[in-house]
């Protein structure tokens, strides 16, 4: 074990403890609903944490990118769903491959995106399995609800695909900010309209088991629709302070933090620390003007306190308790988006309050 203290800074430290009663309440809350849960593994990109889920009741694994498909996969990992289309020859390449281990689900939302995929995968004698994704509001991948059954009938005409149902990201819900109560609303509508674009395919002779929604701001709405099958969260194993401010945690369920140092004290009203945008996630989709919360070593927000800009290796703290700092102080950053700022570090230390108990690496990064 090593004290805090003794760490090089800046350095990436998760809560044992919160990340563990984290996994065990979306457990228990999605598991009461008869729902599977399926995180998204790019949160935490490390395979000590998704064994840690496995124990707390996932049944897979969702994945961004082909290095995490190949990490999971040679983990024994035996089901994981690539939520993100294929295009390209090396991905379709990789894809086929991928297929061929067993396991594996893939999203698509267009025959054009499918083609060459369903080409490569005949000519290799395996099948797609994949699911339908669909916009419910997000704007971004997603067939329209309203082009679901005609999409779903030019994607299953292809060789080699065979359809296992629908996928959503209810990503827009963030920016109903600290409007719960709307945030809320959004999420069941995004899960029952999921549902309906289901119960439309079924109607057309389609397959259609899986029903998949996925988010953490969502996972108290979306999942609790009538014929969602599965939930995606991925944040919640961490929490961060985009999570805060949206609504969907509290500041000491936040189980990431940046460990950082004051390194000048120059001016007045400003200090420096020695983590900077290498070492932090600017995402803001819920803390605008801030790069992550400010608390003391012990993992406590401080007040009066904001860090407010960056550069590389160099963060700018404001506000009038920047009088209370002196050079060399210990502090620790929650920030905006967890899965960001996983990213950014090649490992993380585990810490039981004021020690770092185990260093375990993150992989599968860009």
């Amino acid at each position: 074990m090593t004290a805090l203290d003794e760490l090089p800074t800046p350095a990436l430290l998760v809560d044992r403890a919160r990340m563990e009663a984290n996994m065990a309440a979306m457990s228990a809350a999605i598991g009461a609903t008869g729902v599977a849960l399926r995180p998204h593994f790019k949160t935490s990109k490390c395979l000590a944490v998704a064994r840690r889920q496995v124990v707390h009741g996932a049944i897979g694994f969702t994945c961004a990118t082909p290095a995490e498909v190949t990490l999971l996969q040679a983990a024994g990992i035996e089901d994981v769903l690539w939520a993100h289309q294929p295009v390209g020859p090396t991905k379709v390449d990789f894809a086929v491959q991928a297929l061929t281990r067993g396991g594996l689900t893939i999203a698509l939302d267009s025959p054009e995106a499918a083609e060459p995929l369903s080409k490569a995968a005949a000519d290799a004698g395996v099948t797609v399995a994949f699911v339908l994704e669909v916009d419910t509001g997000l704007h971004r991948a997603g067939v329209d609800p309203d082009h679901a059954v005609v999409t779903a009938a030019a994607l299953t005409a292809l060789p080699a695909l065979e359809m296992r149902g629908v996928l959503t990201h209810e990503g827009h819900l963030a920016a109903h900010g600290s409007d719960r109560a709307g945030l809320e609303a959004a999420g069941d509508l995004a899960g029952r309209t999921l549902v309906q674009v289901a119960e439309a395919l079924r109607a057309r002779g389609h397959e259609c088991p899986l029903v998949s929604v996925g988010s953490t701001p969502g996972a108290t709405s979306a999942p609790f629709a009538a014929g969602v099958t599965e939930a995606r969260p991925g944040t919640y194993a961490y929490f961060d302070a985009n999570q805060v401010g949206l609504g969907s945690a509290r500041i000491e369920q936040c189980a990431q933090t940046v460990l950082t140092r004051v390194t000048s004290a120059q001016r007045p009203g400003t200090v420096i620390i020695d983590a900077g945008i290498k070492a932090m996630s600017s995402d803001s989709i819920a803390t605008a003007g801030a790069l992550g919360i400010v608390c003391d070593a012990a993992g406590a927000p401080l007040d009066g306190l904001s860090f407010s800009a960056a550069n590389e290796e160099h963060g700018y703290l404001t506000g009038p308790a920047t009088s209370t700092l002196r050079v060399g102080d210990l502090l620790r950053i929650i920030p905006n988006h967890a899965c960001g700022a996983t990213n950014m570090w090649s490992a993380l230390y585990f810490v039981d309050g004021d020690r770092a108990v185990e260093r375990q690496p993150i992989e599968a990064r860009h």
